[in-house]
């Protein structure tokens, strides 16, 4: 399975980079890392401006695991002297250590929290820490119900769902979204993250908003009921291998497992699709509620518009503004810089994930080049 799963990250970096050009960001349109690059690779190195050397160590959310193994293959591949060592422990994990002061970057799918920031003061000498949206993309949700290819669910069913209040599968309020479909007497097998997770921040954030859901959204689950497992990797795998099983993930892990995914019946014509287009519409009428260089966004995850799929999130790189440390200040810089670059930006859509709008990816770039 490791192999497969190389071998099908190797072939996305380079079907990415084969189309990089052809891409462009779009304003509102739209868990093992390999060394080299493949042959077009060697097109693109040229626009990645190698500074630092050794080794770079990053850790946090898994969501971004897919993107950031394509992005630190290029990046190695062009800058012989750097290595990048991004772990995907999960966006609570992620942004701990950072605080601790032992990685240079970390990657999380929600904000930092005020005392937070407040916390990074201590490693970022003479600045703080700061959200740099970096990611965007669809939760998707998958399922596995023999016999049922098209399912439509919305955002109170998933509520009741998630949170052990409907419990078969041919309960009457997924009957009534789904009159076609021949729904088994099946157990529902609701499974969330285990970990403190970027990912069920933003699902719960949906549930809460659309859904009626009885907690507080958080990286830690609180629903009741329902099965755990670790990381995105984790639940995907368990919904590819349990009969009525159901969980929240990234597209590109349903992509990759062949999962198939809810269709939100929003209010919209339609219902709608976990797409990366769909979750561009969404993601473009995020609002920026950051202060200066912090570009901390606030989504919108009670959307109605035509074709907008509200489960989205962003992932941020979180770093110091300034008071870096002089020895891994250059590599992370440089970096961030790929990334955010238009070359970094157009490898996402291939890999399932949603390339930043124009404007927000405009203010990433000028937000890294004053890193210090």
């Amino acid at each position: 399975m490791k192999l497969q799963r190389k071998n099908r990250v190797r072939a996305l970096a380079v079907g990415a980079l084969a189309v990089s050009g052809a891409l462009a960001l779009t304003a509102c349109g739209s868990d093992d890392t390999t060394g080299g690059n493949g042959g077009g690779g060697a097109a693109k190195a040229s626009n990645i401006k190698c500074e630092g050397k050794g080794k770079l160590l990053a850790s946090g959310s898994s969501a971004q695991k897919n993107a950031m193994d394509v992005w630190v293959q290029n990046y190695s591949g062009a800058c012989k002297d750097t290595e990048i060592n991004y772990q995907p422990t999960g966006s609570g994990a992620g942004v701990t250590t950072f605080l601790q002061g032992q990685t240079a970057f970390a990657g999380s799918d929600s904000a930092l929290k005020p005392e937070e920031v407040t916390k990074s003061k201590q490693v970022c000498k003479g600045g703080q820490a700061i959200d740099l949206p970096m990611v965007g993309g669809p939760i998707a949700v998958g399922y596995n119900v023999p016999g049922v290819d098209d399912l439509v669910l919305d955002a109170p069913t998933l509520s009741k769902i998630f949170n052990s209040e409907i419990t078969k599968w041919n309960d009457k309020a997924i009957q009534k979204l789904n009159p076609d479909a021949k729904l088994p007497d099946l157990k529902v097998q609701a499974f969330h993250r285990s970990d403190d997770s970027g990912t069920t921040d933003n699902f719960t954030k949906y549930l809460k908003a659309a859904g009626g859901w009885k907690h507080e959204p958080a990286k830690k689950w609180e629903g009741a009921g329902g099965q755990a497992a670790s990381g995105s990797a984790g639940v995907s795998s368990q919904v590819k291998q349990t009969s009525g099983a159901i969980s929240y993930f990234e597209l590109s892990y349903a992509t990759s497992s062949k999962i198939p995914t809810v269709k939100l019946n929003t209010g919209a014509k339609e219902p709608v699709e976990a797409t990366v287009d769909n979750a561009s519409k969404a993601i473009s009428e995020a609002k920026q509620v950051g202060k200066g260089d912090d570009l901390a966004l606030q989504l919108n995850y009670t959307t109605k518009a035509d074709g907008a799929y509200p489960i989205t999130l962003v992932t941020y790189e979180i770093a110091c503004d300034k008071g870096n440390k002089a020895e891994t200040l250059p590599a992370t810089k440089s970096f961030l810089t790929y990334v955010s670059s238009k070359d970094g930006q157009a490898a996402l859509k291939e890999l399932g994930y949603a390339p930043l709008p124009t404007e927000i990816a405009d203010k990433v770039r000028a937000t890294v080049a004053k890193i210090s």
